[in-house]
């Protein structure tokens, strides 16, 4: 039997540690809800976070500790899906200056690693391999993405991750 390929989801020939902004998307395994709730109230719906996602946003904010050329600036924590808006700039610090997959890489490791610690449940996987990332070309691009990670909980039924 034949395997499929998978396909490759980087530019070709890009550097990744460049300076720049990029957005980027992670996925739990199979899509399980486990990082939120969306709480529809009197005011937006906003996620309302798990354990699972307490974990999550836990790392999230220790990233720049990790990687002092990196900062997160705006995220969110859907059921089944992160959202991140990042910054890399390489101007002098760190070297090798660390790409997004470095970043996504430790991020998913330590998160999986800190759930599978608390439920015992070593060796699960928490998110899917990979993830979707977007090189964040203008102001526009950028204000763009920021509007949609504001109003994803809004959408969520309508969302191309949602799953009940």
């Amino acid at each position: 039997m034949e395997l499929s390929q998978r396909r490759p989801t980087r530019l070709r020939n890009y550097d990744y540690s460049n300076t720049g902004y990029y957005f980027v998307t992670i996925c739990t395994h199979n899509r399980k809800n486990l990082l939120s709730n969306i709480i529809v109230g009197e005011g937006l719906p906003l996620p309302q976070l798990t354990i699972q996602g307490e974990i999550a946003n836990k790392y999230i904010l220790l990233v720049s500790k990790k990687y002092p050329s990196v900062k997160i600036d705006k995220y969110i924590i859907m059921p089944n899906h992160i959202h991140i808006i990042m910054c890399i700039d390489n101007n002098g610090r760190g070297n090798p200056s660390p790409t997004i997959s470095n970043v996504i890489g430790w991020l998913k490791y330590n998160i999986t690693k800190q759930i599978n610690r608390k439920y015992n449940t070593i060796g699960t996987n928490v998110f899917q391999r990979s993830f979707h990332d977007h090189i964040i070309r203008d102001k526009n691009d950028y204000l763009k993405i920021w509007n949609y990670i504001d109003t994803n909980p809004q959408k969520w039924e309508d969302d191309c991750f949602y799953s009940e």
